[in-house]
């Protein structure tokens, strides 16, 4: 009877076990897309470092106006370029968490399912058990005894 429970949960296993492998492929997919993201990041932010060292190089032998113009316009371009990258960093950490919450639900419910079917097999065991212990204890006492004379 215990089996059969097991049994009849199988399916449901296999869908949960499908959700959980699904619900991890897509934490991988997140975890690999903040990791570009913090990797562009990480560039754009060494471009403005190394594009600002420019002032410190040209500025201190002299620059003309336009070439100033063009410094800060390009500075400020690299600005707003960061912070695009950093909202959609932002965007990205979201959606990673989210993925991490809902692939711990599956798993949970994975493992939850699995302990269940587990419960209904040891129970099954027991039953069988003491249906064989049972069985056995009629045997002995239907068997004839024989006197030591």
């Amino acid at each position: 009877m215990a089996n059969s429970r097991a049994a009849r949960l199988t399916p449901v296993v296999d869908m949960a076990e499908k959700a959980e492998r699904t619900a991890a492929q897509r934490l991988g997919h997140f975890q690999g897309q903040v990791r570009l993201s913090e990797t562009k990041l990480a560039e754009l932010d060494r471009y403005r470092e190394d594009y600002q060292a420019q002032w410190h190089t040209y500025g201190s032998k002299g620059v003309s106006g336009q070439w100033l113009m063009n410094y800060q316009r390009f500075l400020n371009q690299l600005e707003t370029a960061v912070a695009q990258q950093k909202q959609s960093l932002a965007w990205h950490q979201k959606n990673l968490d989210n993925a991490r919450v809902t692939w711990q639900q599956a798993y949970a419910r994975v493992e939850g399912l699995r302990k269940l079917v587990q419960r209904y097999i040891d129970e099954a065991r027991q039953l069988e058990d003491k249906r064989e212990q049972k069985l056995l204890d009629e045997l002995s006492q239907r068997l004839p005894r024989q006197s030591s004379f």
